[in-house]
């Protein structure tokens, strides 16, 4: 049993990438997604993650499998298309979410349609599910670079992101610095889906953000401690959908958020903090 635990990360250098990979996805996703799910914005998360596909799918046509060019490409497009929806929400009597939704169909079909142009079938589900298992050094130092400049980032953004989840008028009435922080906040979103993007595809990417901050949820209460316990999920979850790759020739990526899907569902039946059986519990009840 041990064995099987182990082996697979001590004998094999791709899959010690693989889970050095997971892990810089999770330390800086998980913090992120926290704050997407207060803040209410988890199907923002979802369509940002669609909106780089163009521009990633503009960097393969131009200069192939590159991954400054892809790493370029999916920022300009996320932030465009970030910039562009708030702009149509406030100019028009479109709300926010239906905007994301328009460009979010748009922005899939579109990267889709570019990868075909000049790719075969292999580079479409390169892009679409990403190759954790394939992480070269250059990729490994662009998701190190990510997950330190989110953590470093929330650190000195952390109590306005903290009272903008609670109370976004009292921060805007006391402190100018809520725009400035929604905008960085942002920023912050679209890198980590970059660098998901590159290990675990468009479509995959989110899942590594917001599962396991929704199962960390169900734990605890605080945003530290909820950030903390997102980060740990997420490695969790990362190395067992690497085993389970490795063992049952599964493909990688979707393993690993098959994984923390079971995470999430295990802490919805089981966490303390509103999981279905404490809620169930007649004690608990009577507590409350």
């Amino acid at each position: 049993m041990i064995e099987a635990l182990f082996s697979p990360f001590a004998e094999f250098e791709f899959m010690q990438r693989a889970l050095v990979g997971v892990i810089a996805i999770a330390l800086g996703g998980g913090p992120v997604g926290v704050f997407l799910m207060l803040r209410r914005m988890s199907l923002t998360g979802d369509a940002m993650a669609h909106a780089i596909l163009p521009g990633a799918a503009v960097g393969y046509l131009l200069a192939g499998l590159s991954l400054p060019a892809m790493t370029v490409g999916g920022l300009v497009a996320g932030v465009v298309v970030a910039m562009a929806a708030g702009l149509v929400s406030r100019l028009t009597a479109l709300k926010e979410d239906a905007s994301l939704a328009a460009f979010y169909l748009l922005s899939l079909a579109l990267g889709v349609t570019i990868v075909s142009l000049r790719g075969s079938n292999v580079d479409l589900l390169h892009v679409l599910f990403g190759t954790v298992l394939a992480l070269d050094d250059n990729t490994l130092l662009l998701l190190g670079g990510i997950s330190t400049l989110t953590v470093l980032a929330l650190a000195v953004l952390y109590r306005p992101l903290v009272l903008e989840c609670v109370d976004p008028t009292f921060l805007r009435s006391v402190s100018r610095a809520g725009t400035p922080t929604h905008l960085i906040f942002l920023g912050l979103v679209v890198m980590n889906l970059v660098g998901g993007f590159h290990a675990l595809g468009t479509l995959l990417a989110v899942g590594m953000m917001m599962l396991p901050a929704a199962a960390s949820r169900f734990w605890a209460s605080d945003i530290t401690l909820m950030m903390i316990l997102s980060v740990v999920i997420g490695i969790a979850s990362g190395i067992c959908g690497l085993l389970l790759s490795f063992h049952l020739e599964l493909p990688a990526g979707p393993a690993i958020i098959l994984a923390a899907g079971v995470a999430y569902v295990i802490s919805l039946m089981l966490g303390r903090e509103g999981g279905l059986l404490w809620l169930a519990w007649p004690g608990r009840h009577l507590e409350a």
